[in-house]
């Protein structure tokens, strides 16, 4: 299994290389702003909406601080995602 926080310029290349980029702050908090190509999946509801992300593609979560992607992706991980990565915070992206 592989993934871990990582930095903006990583994330980058991840999805330009076809990784799932998943913003997990609220509908609210996406709507007032979010990375281009991302999709709002609220941490809240990752458990249930698993499903919607490729198992066979890497993917990357992100948040406003850190903590909410990084529940997401141990959420992931226990069902099975092999290749998940946090970027934490959205101003990650950007660095």
């Amino acid at each position: 299994m592989t993934g871990k926080t990582i930095s903006g310029a990583e994330a980058r290349s991840l999805v330009e290389s076809g990784a799932v980029l998943v913003d997990v702050r609220t509908p609210e908090e996406f709507s007032s702003g979010h990375i281009k190509g991302a999709k709002n999946i609220p941490a809240s509801e990752i458990d249930q909406r698993a499903s919607e992300l490729p198992k066979d593609k890497p993917v990357v979560v992100y948040c406003r601080s850190g903590a909410r992607s990084g529940r997401a992706r141990s959420i992931l991980v226990s069902k099975g995602y092999q290749d998940v990565h946090n970027l934490g915070p959205m101003g990650a992206w950007s660095s």
